[in-house]
């Protein structure tokens, strides 16, 4: 499939709210691939990712943090802002943009906003990604961003939850190889999905997103919205 190809697909589906798990478009994650599609404003929303109009919730699922505490990805939410991207450290490239984009939004983005939101970075391949490579990894983009680690099958159920793409690794690999993984940012308000964000979403274009989410936040908190 051309690189036109994918980006025709990939935003006919997100338009459709990303409603069905074999719908999310499949990056191999390694050097040359990547998902694309046009910067600047989606259509007339005013958003510069896809907003999720009936947001489904963050799942439950056990993971094991960088502090090998036992977490939820429901009970990360602890601002009214999360951000959920699946990845691995080993990742070529597209994982380390998407990351190095995120924290310099947030480093330009007010201290008031950047109060608001967390990033998680859900690992995709455990065999590799122990929680203190995962550690070492983040805090190269964000000392805040925390890494989660979790069997394969369990971060495959947490991925379809969220309408992401995974091609769970076998087990049996050894040295370098590639995993297969969806590369979109979900944008969750008070724990249910609000935008999606692709890779190549710039940064001063997410800056502009999480200053609204925050407002959008701080505005379903007032008024009893779930958001």
């Amino acid at each position: 499939m051309t690189a036109a190809r994918r980006s025709h697909r990939a935003a006919r589906l997100l338009a459709g709210v990303v409603i069905a798990v074999g719908a999310m478009l499949l990056s191999a994650c390694a050097s040359g691939t990547t998902v694309s599609s046009t910067p600047g404003l989606n259509g007339t929303t005013g958003w510069h990712g896809t907003p999720v109009p009936h947001g489904y919730p963050l799942p439950a699922d056990r993971f094991t943090d960088t502090h090998q505490k036992s977490v939820t990805l429901a009970g990360e939410a602890t601002t009214p802002i999360t951000l959920v991207f699946f990845g691995y450290t080993h990742c070529p490239d597209i994982c380390n943009v998407v990351l190095a984009n995120i924290a310099a939004a947030l480093r330009e983005s007010r201290p008031a906003v950047r109060a608001k939101i967390h990033m998680v970075f859900v690992s995709t391949d455990p065999q590799r990604d122990t929680p203190p490579v995962m550690r070492e990894y983040l805090d190269r983009f964000n000392h805040s961003f925390e890494g989660l680690v979790a069997p394969v099958d369990t971060v495959a159920k947490a991925a379809r939850s969220l309408y992401i793409s995974y091609e769970k690794p076998d087990g049996t690999l050894s040295g370098n190889y590639t995993v297969q993984h969806g590369t979109y940012t979900t944008g969750f308000v008070h724990g249910k999905a609000a935008v999606v964000w692709s890779d190549v979403t710039t940064v001063a274009d997410l800056r502009s997103d999480l200053a609204r989410l925050t407002g959008l936040a701080a505005s379903s908190a007032q008024s009893g919205s779930p958001g």
